[in-house]
């Protein structure tokens, strides 16, 4: 089966906050700055509520038929979200793959839900739930217990959050690479220096290690075996030494040998 593992890379919406908080003529950050203030004044935390995020980046993993594996970020370095997002759709609209994330359904797909609404972008295959496709009325891509969308982290904590872990941390702990040279806490920074591909670069890194993540849990389930982990794994190594991209031979150089 086809399998499409996805992570976002969010900013502030500028123009969201202006329009929300009656900013006037105030500059990008000094508006950034203002939605970050009023969300920790009201939460503890500047991190801003799901509908106040803009996408700057989707990366996504895909393993096909054969030895089918790639990662890439949706769109080019000038694609603006709307053509960001209906990519998104596009390839489960075409593929109908099981989608992985890691707090997907926590973060992910909410602000994709919310900012598709905004770019009248439409999803049918996306939001079928028996309608169209009879099959989908026991596994689609929203109900939480589904397995067509998988999110890795929800469900490995038994749909708790108090057992929830760090993707970081618990891709270190398995001989992953975990975060490369960015976390989330510095994209908006990143944006505002027009460092688009170091945000790309580092989102494809992000779901490199879902995936990995994704394979030690369905050897865990028993749906591949060793030797099929192995294989998968060398699958993966090759792709990047191959890539001709410095940052995923770096995520190749990274990872632990037989991990």
């Amino acid at each position: 089966m086809n399998t499409l593992v996805f992570d976002i890379e969010t900013i502030p919406d500028i123009e969201g906050g202006r329009k929300l908080y009656n900013l006037g003529d105030l500059d990008a950050d000094g508006i950034a700055k203002a939605m970050f203030h009023l969300r920790f004044q009201k939460t503890g935390s500047e991190f801003l509520a799901h509908h106040l995020h803009r996408i700057a980046a989707i990366s996504v993993t895909f393993r096909g038929r054969g030895d089918e594996f790639k990662v890439w970020t949706l769109g080019d370095e000038n694609a603006d979200e709307k053509e960001i997002i209906q990519r998104f759709f596009d390839g489960i609209d075409r593929y109908a793959p099981t989608i992985v994330s890691w707090n997907g359904g926590g973060f992910d797909l909410p602000v994709i839900h919310y900012r598709a609404m905004l770019h009248k972008i439409s999803a049918p295959r996306y939001w079928d739930m028996g309608e169209d496709d009879q099959s989908f009325k026991w596994n689609n891509y929203i109900s939480r217990y589904h397995t067509r969308h998988t999110d890795l982290m929800d469900l490995l904590a038994m749909y708790t959050g108090r057992a929830n872990a760090p993707l970081d941390e618990l891709a270190t702990l398995f001989g992953f690479p975990g975060k490369m040279g960015m976390d989330g806490s510095k994209v908006w920074d990143a944006y505002q220096e027009g460092r688009i591909a170091d945000i790309r670069n580092y989102c494809e890194t992000d779901v490199l290690n879902t995936w990995l993540v994704y394979l030690r849990f369905q050897l865990m389930r028993g749906h591949i075996t060793h030797e099929k982990y192995d294989l998968e794994c060398a699958l993966v190594r090759k792709h990047l030494q191959h890539s001709g991209k410095e940052h995923l031979q770096a995520f190749e150089s990274a990872w632990e040998a037989g991990a």
